[in-house]
């Protein structure tokens, strides 16, 4: 017995033909040949390194894998050319493009996932739902639907070509036609003095600030400037923080050129040798009542005097009249806006009892006058920290344009027409 007993060892762990693949009736363990274990690992185990040998003949390892084939330059620019009109046509608005296609062969179609079909997503993109469709109950209700609906439509006119302060230049060029309405027919603006403004080089134009719930000021004296001044100067203006929180009106000013009013902006702005136009009264300005229009406020702390002599700037004068009658502001409720980021709400004779469309300006005739360059080289820039300097001079500017807001009211002889 002992002795057979140790023959059937001996033949198994020889690998006798006999016994290759039969269990073990001993146990539950199973007796496999250590060529049927490399069989194993070869099919199961990924391979390493290339799967075709030099000679052209397959390995052992290679055996039921498919051949990796490499990539040539070309392929690897079409699909990159691919992938780029794939994102153009999705910043564009455009239906969504189809599968891609193989050369001289037609584009696989897409299944509608409603049509019980899984979505083609090709080169990695996630197909999103277009525009005008529909979200869910949860999704109309959540304010975050919203804002990505809006964020999309706003990327869909979005330009490349943004400068630092997020002018918009296709944007403007967008609209040019209807500003140079208002500027010839709407406003008939009249510009008196536009050869005082220097052809090149850094100016500050200070002017009054226009009352009603939305200033038109600013938008208006840069479409004057551009059109009439002998070498077609792009004027920036600083407009209020206000502004930017006035529903869609911030975003709006900000691609047309608008810059938010602080001292490091407007340093940028003139070390660049731009022309920038600021209104001293700020919201005081264009919250100003019907009863105090052409009244100036107070202009600050003269930051803008600041400005000019640390920066060396030259400062014109401007008067702007017939603006202030465009929405003649009755009341201002103030009480409860400051939780919304406003300053104030408007009551005009057409706001809010019309809607938006009363915010609509009524067609005055507009009065724009600059006066002579106030240049401050006397002073070096050490006097912008001395403040009974900085209030006298700003006094002084203050009571300039003031004359000049004086003198066009005492020629003015109609509000709708001049």
């Amino acid at each position: 017995m002992g002795t057979e007993h140790d023959r059937e060892l001996e033949e198994a762990g020889n690998g006798s033909p006999s016994t290759r693949g039969r269990p073990d009736r001993t146990g539950p363990r199973q007796v496999v040949p250590s060529a049927d274990v490399e069989d194993e690992e070869a099919r199961y185990l990924a391979p390493i390194g290339p799967t075709e040998p030099s000679d052209g003949r397959k390995t052992q390892s290679s055996e039921g894998h498919a051949p990796v084939v490499p990539v040539t330059t070309e392929e690897l620019q079409r699909q990159i050319t691919e992938l780029e009109a794939r994102l153009k046509r999705m910043l564009a608005g455009g239906p969504s493009p189809d599968a891609s296609c193989a050369a001289g062969g037609e584009p696989e179609t897409e299944r509608s996932p409603r049509q019980g079909g899984a979505p083609a997503a090709s080169a990695g993109f996630a197909s999103e739902p277009p525009l005008s469709e529909p979200g869910t109950a949860r999704d109309v209700l959540s304010t975050d639907f919203y804002l990505r609906q809006w964020g999309r439509a706003g990327l869909r006119r979005r330009s490349e070509e943004v400068d630092e302060f997020g002018f918009d230049p296709k944007y403007e060029a967008r609209y040019r036609s209807l500003f140079d309405f208002l500027h010839r027919h709407y406003f008939r603006i009249e510009l008196e003095g536009i050869e005082r403004i220097p052809a090149e080089g850094r100016c500050l134009v200070v002017s009054n600030h226009s009352g009603g719930p939305i200033p038109y000021d600013g938008l208006m004296l840069r479409a004057a400037v551009r059109r009439e001044h002998p070498a077609r100067r792009e004027l920036r203006w600083l407009a209020d923080d206000f502004v930017y929180y006035l529903p869609f009106a911030g975003t709006i000013m900000n691609r047309l050129g608008a810059v938010r009013a602080c001292q490091e902006n407007a340093e940028r702005l003139l070390a660049g040798e731009r022309l920038i136009a600021v209104f001293p009264e700020g919201v005081k300005g264009s919250g100003k009542l019907y009863k105090e229009r052409y009244q100036l406020q107070r202009f600050g702390r003269g930051g803008f005097i600041r400005l000019c002599l640390r920066t060396r700037t030259p400062l014109v004068p401007c008067a702007i009249v017939g603006a202030e009658e465009t929405n003649p502001l009755f009341y201002r409720v103030e009480h409860l806006t400051r939780a919304l980021g406003i300053p104030y709400l408007p009551i005009t004779p057409t706001f809010p009892a019309l809607g938006p469309l009363g915010l609509v300006p009524a067609p005055t005739k507009w009065k724009i006058r600059l006066a002579d360059p106030v240049r401050f080289d006397a002073y070096g820039p050490e006097a912008a920290d001395d403040q009974i300097l900085v209030r006298r001079l700003a006094e002084r500017v203050r009571a300039t344009i003031q004359g000049l807001i004086d003198e066009t009211l005492a020629t003015r002889k109609s509000i709708w027409f001049g």
